[in-house]
């Protein structure tokens, strides 16, 4: 066991890709005299992980990407990331780190499947997750009309995000509590018959819809209409004073009248 330790070691240190055990298996038995059973390479791994795991060594021994191998430990990264960080750097433009989040979670999924989720043509993203090898087709639905293909992540997607499977994914719930939208049915996505109306702020702060030019017409008219009904009625006012104006012009002609009628007899 002493002796196949440091070949464990060795194989790990030197690989460029994270090495499954029984690619190791494999490598060891090339150069090992005695037969090796899975069982002895796991006790080897075992022991170097705990070997690593101490202080004293600023890497440590990860199971990442369906295979074993040495990372730097969280406590330096800053200190190597002025090395050689815009190698490791894969910018992704947001359509792009959409789909891949999909296809993390839902894979495998077709191409139709992912539009779906997403309301959008998804061609040109998966394209360029297909070139920098983040994804990979892993075949065809043979349930579905015409067999589309299926999409998965790949072990460099595992191996970046330093996880063994999509299992060691965080799940949803630990990410956050988002309600999960549905997508408009198309009767509710029917544009408004004033597609001129639009959303404003009022002087007291309270959101209110804009009125449109026709509405803002028959408010018009209908103060309009309005004032136009006041103006008879003051009219009629007037008229009455005058009535009662003339009838007491009249009352007074008539006691006039009266008088000089008295003063005849008189």
């Amino acid at each position: 066991m002493e002796q196949l330790m440091p070949h464990v070691e060795a194989l790990i240190f030197a690989s460029e890709r994270p090495l499954p055990q029984m690619e190791m298996i494999e490598l060891l038995g090339n150069v090992m005299e005695e037969q090796l059973e899975s069982e002895k390479v796991a006790i080897c791994l075992e022991a170097v992980k705990e070997k690593y795991d101490t202080d004293y060594y600023p890497f440590e021994l990860r199971e990442t990407g369906g295979g074993y191998q040495f990372l730097t430990k969280k406590t330096y990264h800053q200190t190597v990331l002025q090395l050689n960080g815009d190698k490791y750097i894969k910018k992704l433009s947001s359509a792009a780190m959409e789909t891949l989040a999909i296809i993390s979670y839902k894979q495998p999924i077709t191409k139709s499947e992912i539009e779906f989720i997403r309301g959008v043509s998804s061609d040109y993203s998966i394209q360029k997750l297909l070139e920098k090898e983040l994804i990979v087709i892993a075949g065809r639905n043979e349930e579905a009309v015409g067999k589309p293909l299926l999409y998965a992540t790949t072990k460099n997607f595992m191996d970046y995000l330093g996880v063994n499977s999509p299992a060691d994914l965080p799940q949803l719930k630990e990410i956050g509590n988002t309600d999960i939208v549905l997508p408009t049915s198309g009767e509710e996505a029917l544009p408004d018959e004033q597609p001129n109306r639009q959303m404003i702020v009022d002087n007291n702060g309270e959101l209110k819809i804009e009125a449109t030019e026709a509405e803002e017409g028959e408010e018009s008219a209908v103060t309009n209409t309005a004032d136009a009904d006041i103006e008879p009625a003051g009219q009629s006012d007037a008229e009455e004073q005058e009535e009662k104006r003339d009838g007491t012009e009249e009352g007074t002609d008539a006691d006039g009248d009266q008088e000089e009628g008295e003063e005849e007899i008189n």
